[in-house]
């Protein structure tokens, strides 16, 4: 198969780079830059493109015909402070693949969305794939998932899967996730599994996480099944309180989300960190979900506890780990 992946050196095109490598697949990487040629990116054809850009449908057309399937996982997370460019990049991004998908021919498109797609459900909710796909309004990044899904309502492409993960964490991603997500003013080096034991977790706080590798199995067997439809993919267990306090053998006080949010708009407005508020909304509202369907109809079973893949994460993020890619590399010492 010719399989095209947009935003193939980021975290999940790493892994899914790993799992397809030496299947015998041809692999093209569409991306800003071009990563290193070093594994897994040694094995791909390589094609410069910002999808932000406005001729990004009249670049990308040629590029994708005569793929047999299209992953989109090409996402701006940063700059939370320039919402205009996020908007452009991530909505307008996905607008020009999906054009360009139905315009091309392509039978199979595979877009990443995301958990942040779904409605806000009471703290606890577990959810299947029919659960609306409406996004957290407060919330930036779920409104853009939200309004990519709404697309590909109305597109003309023989199969449609849409990809929705918990977070994704690999060791490989730990100092770019940091760099998006706590910034350079945090010494990561002092996060350690010992230190987690006193970071406050809010009693109304519960996420899914699921292992690069793992949701890279699963993209992989809707690729070469050729499915169609949304998936939930995440580890077990979901991540609360009391899973927090076994991981990791204790953990702080519970402080509501209510009074976080507050602090991280003010710190947020100071630049003090990347993420706004928003941010905790997503998490406080957003469902839990149930990944029976990956499991039965993709034959997909991860190999990595949510536990294992938060703490290997953790562990990495105070090693500032990284790979040799153009958004995975390893965290320099400033800030830690």
């Amino acid at each position: 198969m010719r399989i095209v992946i947009t935003g193939a050196s980021g975290n999940v095109g790493t892994a899914l780079l790993r799992r397809l490598s030496g299947s015998g697949h041809s692999l093209v990487g569409v991306t800003r830059r071009t990563p290193p040629s070093v594994p897994p990116y040694d094995a791909v054809d390589w094609v410069n493109l910002d999808l932000g850009d406005p001729d990004a449908f009249a670049r990308l057309t040629p590029v994708l015909r005569g793929a047999d399937a299209v992953v989109h996982l090409a996402w701006l997370i940063q700059p939370t402070h320039d919402r205009q460019l996020l908007q452009r990049a991530n909505q307008g991004g996905a607008r020009a693949v999906f054009t360009a998908v139905a315009a091309a021919g392509v039978p199979h498109l595979v877009h990443m969305s995301s958990v942040g797609t779904y409605a806000p459900a009471p703290f606890g909710t577990l959810v299947d794939e029919s659960w609306p796909a409406t996004g957290v309004p407060t919330s930036s990044y779920s409104v853009d998932k939200a309004a990519c899904e709404a697309m590909l309502d109305s597109l003309r492409v023989d199969t449609i899967a849409r990809v929705r993960p918990g977070l994704v964490f690999q060791p490989d991603a730990a100092s770019e996730i940091s760099r998006y997500f706590i910034g350079y003013l945090v010494p990561v080096s002092l996060i350690r599994p010992l230190v987690m034991k006193a970071v406050p977790w809010p009693p109304d706080l519960a996420f899914q996480c699921v292992h690069a590798d793992d949701l890279a199995d699963g993209l992989a067997r809707i690729i070469e099944q050729r499915a169609g439809g949304a998936f939930n993919f995440a580890d077990d267990p979901p991540i609360d309180r009391s899973e927090y306090r076994r991981i990791f053998g204790g953990v702080g006080p519970g402080v509501p989300t209510r009074f976080v949010r507050p602090v991280v708009t003010a710190s947020w407005h100071a630049r003090l960190q990347p993420i706004d508020a928003g941010w905790i909304d997503l998490a406080k509202d957003i469902p839990l979900m149930k990944t029976d369907r990956a499991r039965t109809e993709l034959g997909w079973s991860p190999a990595h506890s949510s536990g294992e893949t938060l703490r290997e994460f953790v562990e990495a993020l105070g090693n500032r780990e990284g790979h040799a890619g153009p958004k995975l590399y390893p965290r320099r010492l400033l800030g830690g």
